[in-house]
């Protein structure tokens, strides 16, 4: 289906300082709260948790057997006021034996927090029975300069510190025995590491840890072991009482003591942090690339000349009469595979292949599109030939793909995959039997190396299209398209794109932290097919599109809530204050099994640590492709689903894409 395209908004990344503010939460009370039990009262506590700002949640004390709780604690996050902060109040009722019940989660934008003010807000979580939550908060400046941050008015980068741990081993005892130290930053692109120690000769290399600078973050130090037992004790002081764990908060650096981790056994600890000053990797535009934009230019000599020979025109083009042209393909498998070498055949024949510019397809007819851009000049000769070749792998016998040779060579494929970094996958062995069935052999092919096809111009550019979608939803419900092209991969609605060769790379605030070697096309076949990226809940709005609403029972529920108080006339870029109530327990295991995919394969989320603006909605670019349920989204976390990426926009460091 040929088309044309239209222009993109053209928003430029920006470069800007700004400041940081403190925001401090009053947990006040809870009024009328129902019973968790039977026969008890709830064990009551809330939870808060602003992960743009920490990635430690904090808590209440628990007040035990009580309709009317009362607490009056109050908890201090470092915000940036660029970022869309989302504020999570959980309260739980607290077990004993079993697992902390979640009765609720409040959603508060803190973007109608304005600076300098105080604000006393009473949620109400049940009209009906007076059910109301009472907090207070209120937002000041604070003493710090203020933050370099690199936005395309939707995602934002924040600045990043290294923190260096160095230790010096000095062991008291004659053979001492070796002990692991498990060293943790959460939030931080490394998370945790392990120090092995034992010899006092022993070189020991520092470790780093890079994290948001303005976050409230901390270093845990312990023993990688069940019952961690040390303390610390600065020199020339007395030893003080010993703890499970040592936690040094990064705001308080340098710090500079002698760790004692067992009788007659001291480390010499030095913990400081830098500023970690690095362009980003990620290119956060929503405009074309210059290689892309190169290649439009090239390309248009071939457009003009064909369309003035296909409309018998008696003069050339000007370049601004010149259109952008795509041919866009549908998935099908091998439907799509030989549905799509015909239609290039017919374009060709017409002499009307020379004026297309695009061509993107998905599923099977990414599969066409690969083998095609293995020749640089593919679109300037015959196509009978290639199409003879894909007869011919058609239609041979496919039982030599799972002869004992072939099950070897796909063994030692994912073993030397998954040595260069990757997860493997079933996905990947899928991508490994297209291989053996549409070729004569291995095929070192890479994606960026189709680049050749379009130094000149000489063909159209291809797009391979994929849908991201949400882990425990259908595609009703959340989806949202990646794009692949020889020189970028990326998403056009948050206008973040990587090169191709580094996809898989292992990425944090947009900066490159761990290359892999890029993917072979097979395993990009694999990943574009789309054949097992439906799930239950999906064939079951296929089956009847009427019932797409009678699962509904198994989400969470959620409603808009508004505290009492009067507020400021409210900003279109602020979200409204959400009540989850989560859906019962047999409701949930429903949803999972209906949800459920088979078949996943990771890839590292190249969009790790990025936030969100606090003004993304303003974003036209965002607003074309928004989806339309709420997330909390200070992290986002991807998950490659056969040919399509399950999605989990949310707010923990999960963090596996």
């Amino acid at each position: 289906m040929p088309f044309c395209f239209g222009q993109r908004h053209k928003i430029w990344t920006k470069s800007e300082e700004c400041p940081c503010c403190s925001l401090s939460v009053k947990i006040v009370r809870m009024r009328n709260l129902r019973k968790a039990d039977l026969f008890n009262q709830t064990d009551c506590y809330v939870s808060l948790s602003l992960p743009t700002a920490s990635s430690e949640a904090v808590r209440t004390k628990t007040v035990k057997n009580c309709k009317d709780p009362v607490w009056n604690e109050t908890f201090c996050f470092r915000i940036q006021s660029q970022v869309k902060n989302i504020l999570e109040l959980k309260v739980y009722d607290e077990n004993a034996v079993t697992k902390d019940d979640l009765l609720f989660t409040v959603l508060f934008d803190v973007a109608k927090i304005q600076l300098g003010e105080t604000v006393h807000l009473t949620f109400q979580l049940n009209p009906k029975t007076q059910e109301m939550l009472e907090i207070e908060f209120a937002s000041e400046s604070i003493p710090v300069p203020p933050e370099k941050i690199v936005t395309n008015g939707v995602l934002v980068s924040r600045e990043i510190s290294c923190l260096e741990v160095l230790v010096n081993n000095r062991w008291m005892k004659k053979q001492p025995s070796e002990k692991d130290f498990l060293f943790s930053v959460k939030g931080s692109y490394e998370e945790s590491q392990t120090l092995s120690l034992g010899s006092s000769w022993q070189l020991v290399e520092p470790l780093g840890f890079h994290y948001i600078k303005y976050s409230l973050s901390e270093l845990h130090v312990a023993l990688a072991e069940k019952k961690p037992h040390f303390c610390s004790y600065a020199s020339g002081d007395e030893k003080k009482d010993c703890h499970a764990s040592l936690t040094i908060p990064l705001d308080s650096l340098p710090f500079k003591e002698k760790v004692a981790v067992a009788k007659d056994e001291t480390i010499n600890l030095y913990v400081k942090s830098n500023d970690w000053s690095r362009n980003l990797d990620v290119r956060l535009e929503f405009d074309l690339c210059t290689e892309e934009k190169n290649f439009l230019q090239k390309r248009k000599k071939f457009v003009a000349s064909a369309l003035k020979k296909a409309l018998h025109l008696e003069q050339d083009l000007q370049d601004h009469e010149v259109p952008v042209v795509a041919v866009m393909t549908t998935g099908g498998g091998t439907r799509a595979l030989t549905s799509l070498l015909g239609n290039l055949l017919g374009l060709q024949k017409l002499d009307l292949l020379d004026v297309i510019s695009y061509i993107t397809g998905s599923s099977g007819s990414t599969w066409t599109l690969s083998h095609l851009y293995q020749n640089a000049d593919w679109s300037q000769k015959d196509l009978s030939r290639p199409i003879g070749e894909v007869r011919r792998h058609m239609t041979k016998c496919k039982l030599s793909c799972f002869s004992l040779e072939s099950l070897k060579y796909y063994d030692k494929e994912l073993k030397l995959r998954k040595q260069e970094g990757y997860q493997i996958s079933s996905v990947d062995l899928w991508g490994l039997l297209l291989e053996k069935a549409l070729s004569d052999g291995k095929n070192n092919h890479k994606l960026s190396d189709e680049r050749q096809a379009l130094s000149q111009g000489q063909n159209p550019l291809p797009i391979y299209m994929i849908l991201n979608i949400k882990e425990d939803y259908s595609l009703s419900e959340f989806k949202e398209w990646v794009e692949f092209t020889p020189y970028e991969v990326g998403f056009l609605k948050y206008g973040a794109f990587i090169r191709a060769e580094d996809f898989g790379s292992e990425f944090f605030m947009g900066r490159l932290m761990k290359k892999l070697p890029e993917s072979r096309i097979c395993f990009m076949k694999g990943l574009w097919s789309n054949v097992f990226s439906y799930n239950l809940l999906d064939a079951w709005h296929s089956s009847d599109p009427t019932e797409r609403c009678s699962l509904r029972c198994t989400q969470h529920r959620t409603v808009d809530v508004e505290g009492d108080e009067p507020s400021p006339p409210s900003r279109s870029h602020e979200l409204e204050t959400y009540l989850v109530t989560p859906e019962c327990g047999i409701m949930g295991i429903i949803r999972q099994i209906l949800t459920e995919r088979v078949m996943v394969s990771k890839f590292y989320n190249f969009l790790k640590g990025f936030q969100m603006h606090n003004e993304y909605l303003q974003s036209k670019s965002f607003c074309i492709w928004k989806d339309r349920s709420f997330f909390s989204v200070s992290r986002l976390s991807f998950h490659s689903v056969a040919g399509s990426w399950k999605a989990k926009i949310t707010e923990r460091q999960e963090i596996q894409y």
